[in-house]
């Protein structure tokens, strides 16, 4: 039996995994640290740029963002923008759209003009664009037929930005973290395994041993779970979480024969519903042509696309119970989300998907016609969302087990990769305390945070 010994092994090769992996090797006194990944490369499951909206969540247009969380996420976007321009990364994997919020109709445009002015404070750069600001911007926005002759009949009005870095493939971030932990200091042992499903971790005396599928041991001081869905599955095998359960949301993606939107285009959200409202963006890997999305589709999958066991892995993970009963039972008895979950499958099933999609996709782009789209195959991925069963509701946003122990297991979906860096360097700290390693957080923040930033 073939048994590697490190300081820190990290089990998930996203942009979560490799953002903790970059950080440790390179802020840090850890001297061996490991980074498996499952699979034959990096950031092949929602890290992988087809696999999400390919955006720098900053918060200054998700209108699902309140004051609070937005200052925060613009911090931890920073990072994103910083670490790319040190490696000299722009115009290859980060670039500038303008984007914009987009309210639609009179209480939306009212909603949009407010926020805008409470928002414009921790965003200086946000403008104010009316629909003559819009017609020059973003005229697809502004008429109801595709030879530009006619109006949309609601007003419109945006609050949005010109001149900043809005887009990363994070797929490509991934390998390029990874890359930069491997050359931070060469006299550090740094190792990257592929094909190293971890199936097992247990706690044996003061270290942690993992076996992964192909026969590989690992022991380890201190163990980070960076694996999306499965990071619950892991720690529910160990007894841990088990107040928590999951529900995998897949984002399915539309993706125009042309380029329709200069920009990020982004609507209001609906307050009763737990997932992103749609939004329009230039795809950087498929030569600007727009993509709508996501949908939100609950599917007993851990991951997209892979196929065989992650289905009761899924059902596993879920830890159904009357918690989690009663959870779904509060969504579905609204109609509103009744009524959204259901047209969201309807999204998915071919003959009747495109007509019903291009309906609410014209909220955006009125003269949007099904002819001018095809469902996006093989794009989009899979977010755990976390289902809290003592509080009996689903938690948004991220979550993050540690149980003070030297292991923590983390799960990130939207926006996980833009708060990635944030994520780690949160991470570092608990590992060098816990290892009594130090950790050099003044270079960290000089090199990749903002001091006008808090």
């Amino acid at each position: 039996m073939n048994e590697k010994h490190y300081e820190v092994v990290i089990v998930g090769g996203g942009i979560s995994g490799a953002a903790l992996f970059y950080e440790l090797a390179k802020y840090s006194t850890a001297k061996n640290i490991c980074l498996l990944e499952k699979y034959e490369d990096l950031a092949t499951l929602n890290s992988k740029g087809t696999s999400n909206s390919q955006t720098i969540h900053v918060g200054d247009i998700e209108t699902n963002y309140t004051l609070d969380k937005a200052k925060i996420t613009k911090r931890t976007a920073k990072m994103i923008e910083k670490f790319c321009l040190q490696y000299n990364l722009q115009e290859r994997i980060m670039f500038k759209h303008q984007k914009m919020a987009l309210g639609v109709g009179e209480k939306e445009v009212e909603f949009i003009t407010k926020r805008y002015h409470e928002f414009k404070e921790i965003f200086p750069y946000l403008e104010l664009w009316d629909k003559e600001k819009l017609r020059e911007l973003e005229p697809k926005l502004v008429y109801a037929d595709k030879e530009q002759t006619k109006d949309r009949p609601e007003p419109i009005i945006a609050m949005g930005a010109k001149n900043e870095y809005t887009t990363v493939d994070y797929g490509e971030m991934t390998k390029e973290l990874a890359k930069a932990g491997q050359n931070a200091d060469t006299s550090k042992t740094t190792d990257i395994f592929f094909n190293s499903e971890v199936e097992e971790i247990e706690k044996v005396g003061n270290k942690f041993k993992l076996t992964t599928t192909n026969g590989t041991v690992y022991t380890a001081d201190f163990v980070v779970v960076d694996a999306g869905a499965h990071s619950l599955y892991l720690a529910h095998k160990m007894g841990y979480g088990k107040h928590m359960g999951s529900l995998s949301m897949a984002g399915s993606f539309y993706i125009t024969n042309g380029t329709y939107l200069n920009g990020k285009v982004y609507m209001v959200q609906n307050d009763k519903l737990p997932f992103a409202a749609l939004h329009g963006d230039p795809d950087i890997l498929e030569n600007g042509k727009t993509r709508f999305g996501p949908t939100a589709l609950a599917l007993l999958v851990l991951e997209r696309y892979k196929g065989g066991k992650s289905i009761f892995q899924c059902l596993k993970t879920m830890n159904i119970d009357g918690s989690i009963i009663k959870i779904f039972w509060d969504l579905l008895k609204d109609s509103e989300i009744r009524n959204y979950v259901f047209k969201n499958f309807l999204f998915e099933v071919p003959g009747i998907n495109k007509g019903l999609f291009v309906k609410d996709a014209r909220k955006i782009v009125p003269s949007l016609s099904v002819d001018d789209l095809e469902y996006a195959k093989g794009f989009g991925g899979v977010r755990p969302q976390v289902l809290n069963k003592t509080e009996k509701k689903l938690m948004l946003g991220e979550a993050s087990l540690n149980e003070g122990n030297g292991i923590i297991f983390n799960m990130t979906p939207s926006p996980g990769a833009t708060s990635c860096l944030g994520n780690a360097q949160r991470d570092v700290k608990v590992i060098c305390e816990y290892l009594n390693l130090e950790f050099d957080e003044a270079a960290f923040l000089a090199d990749l945070t903002d001091p006008e930033i808090a």
